[in-house]
């Protein structure tokens, strides 16, 4: 091992907005908030970081000349209740298939999948 993964950072106009988003999603805390650089979750343990970025272009899902540089997936028990969740919160539904991933835009326009079952 070289080294260890110490945060997943997304780039957005509005870093407070969309750390809250993410927050509320995952059940992690804020754990810092600076004009340009937000933070939520624990150390040791998973975090995300929320860089301010004015000119952040979001990809266009599933558009090959505008892609999605990586994306989350989350985990949830009841895919129905989660989307009315998130879609409260302000993210925009993308695309739904039979395979058990829902696809959604986050406020920033990031991808993020609702996974019910791994396989």
């Amino acid at each position: 091992m070289i080294g260890q993964l110490s945060t997943v950072v997304l780039d957005t106009p509005d870093p407070p907005a969309l750390a809250r988003f993410y927050s509320e999603v995952l059940g992690l805390p804020v754990t810092r908030s600076d004009d340009d650089w937000w933070t939520i979750g624990t150390v040791p343990g998973f975090r995300m970081s929320f860089q301010l970025a004015p000119d952040h272009q979001p990809p266009r899902w599933p558009d090959p000349d505008h892609p999605q540089q990586f994306h989350v997936d989350v985990m949830v028990d009841d895919i129905e209740a989660a989307e009315r969740a998130v879609l409260a919160l302000g993210a925009k539904l993308l695309h739904r298939d039979d395979d058990g991933f829902t696809v959604f835009a986050d406020p920033s326009g990031h991808p993020f999948c609702l996974v019910d079952d791994y396989n």
